[in-house]
């Protein structure tokens, strides 16, 4: 194999497990699901968590599902890669053209678009398989959401904000998880659901100002190219804004005390982000973005903090 087809994707850290442990045969696959990645399929599992941990307040005799939780973590994992898988094969005329994706697996020869395409249907398979283990109003709201997975990757094509295609997509698990407690939806849902869309277009504005001249050059729209010098500003707002909808949300599911004295992380790492940022930056702006990690891990904890206290 030559060097080429051997080399780590360009945004993928220097010591990731995949390049260091993963067998040679496997790690484009795995590169093209993201694995040596994980910063995205975190992000799609904190909004089921948040939603799992919101139900458990919400209804304490119920208690916190540890084995939803790791059947979210698992679909997570597989339907980021499909997803990712999906984005590639749709992307890989554009991929080639920016400098920090033309490293990805298609672009760069390492995997044909039709082995591409048999490995998004065996990760939806596994999907599909999670998916199966909720209760029939759960799955119905899982399938629903493939036509926004589908959509997606077609945005940054049509419109400056595929940030909010990205968004209404990736957090359907703010749904998914309360319908998994309750068979059905109530307004607490709907608010983290709205916030978590807010939080998706703050964070991934951050990541989109890696590639914006990239993008500028070949045509791909994204809210870092529209929100231009107020970048920083704009996305300070939404971030105000998930927190707003956010704090709604688990108010209306009845939170108490606990969860003020601990949540108070989730805003201040935010604050964090936009008193940081430099837009010019690269590696400052993907520091951040990956910093979203940790905010999703802040208010999951609260929430299961609140509902054991």
């Amino acid at each position: 194999m030559s060097e080429q087809k051997t080399e780590r994707v360009a945004d993928a850290h220097v010591r990731n497990w995949v390049d260091l442990y993963a067998p040679e045969a496997t790690r484009p696959y795995l590169r093209m699901a993201r694995l040596d990645r994980p910063i995205g399929y975190w992000l799609l599992f904190w909004p089921c968590a948040f939603s799992l941990g919101m139900a458990a307040v919400a209804r304490p005799q119920t208690g916190f599902s540890f084995w939803y939780l790791a059947l979210f973590f698992i679909g997570a994992v597989a339907m980021r890669g499909a997803g990712c898988t999906l984005n590639d094969i749709v992307d890989r005329d554009i991929d080639d053209k920016v400098e920090r994706t033309r490293s990805r697996p298609i672009p760069s020869g390492q995997v044909s678009v039709k082995q591409a395409l048999i490995f998004l249907v065996l990760q939806c398979l596994v999907g599909l398989v999670v998916l199966l283990q909720f209760n029939d109003f759960t799955k119905i709201l899982g399938i629903s959401s493939i036509g926004l997975v589908i959509i997606y990757p077609f945005m940054k094509r049509i419109t400056y904000w595929p940030q909010l295609f990205l968004g209404l997509a990736f957090n359907w698990g703010a749904l998914m998880g309360w319908a998994a407690m309750f068979g059905e939806l109530h307004y607490p849902a709907y608010l983290l659901y709205a916030g978590s869309i807010l939080w998706t277009i703050g964070y991934d504005t951050i990541y989109a100002l890696q590639d914006k001249e990239d993008d500028a050059m070949i045509g791909v729209k994204s809210t870092a190219r529209l929100f231009g010098q107020y970048a920083r500003e704009i996305t300070a707002a939404f971030y105000f804004g998930s927190v707003a909808l956010w704090w709604l949300a688990v108010d209306g599911a009845g939170v108490g005390r606990t969860f003020l004295l601990v949540a108070w992380t989730v805003p201040l790492l935010l604050i964090w982000q936009i008193a940081t940022i430099k837009p010019d930056e690269g590696e400052n702006c993907l520091v951040r973005f990956k910093a979203n990690h940790w905010v999703g891990l802040a208010l999951a904890l609260s929430l299961y903090i609140e509902f054991r206290f």
